[in-house]
């Protein structure tokens, strides 16, 4: 396998927490693509095995993908207050869900 090949670093269970650790690893630098949202539809009629959405990474980014996924499934992250709108942010996103605004430290 070359570097500059995807491979599959993720299975998400939904496109909602598919597309929230897109945007985990976008953040980070972290190129992405889904594959399998369109199968959603079929939920229900298919094994769910099936209608998972994958996260795939280049090869040389996988590494870096695995730890930012663990740290996303061991929940290490604590929620932040956004102080441009005052709403609550689960702790592994660096923007306001609400408002957009970037995470002050």
């Amino acid at each position: 396998m070359t570097d500059q090949q995807w491979q599959c670093v993720y299975s998400a269970g939904n496109s909602l927490e598919a597309h929230s650790l897109k945007g985990l690893l976008e953040n980070t630098g972290i190129s992405v693509r889904l594959t399998g949202e369109a199968l959603a539809a079929a939920a229900g009629e298919l094994p769910m095995s099936v209608v998972e959405v994958q996260l795939w990474v280049i090869g040389s980014q996988w590494q870096q993908a695995l730890v930012v996924i663990g740290n996303y499934l061991r929940n290490d992250y604590l929620d932040w207050y956004c102080g441009h709108c005052g709403e609550v942010n689960q702790g592994q996103f660096e923007l306001c869900w609400h408002c957009q605004h970037d995470r002050e430290e």
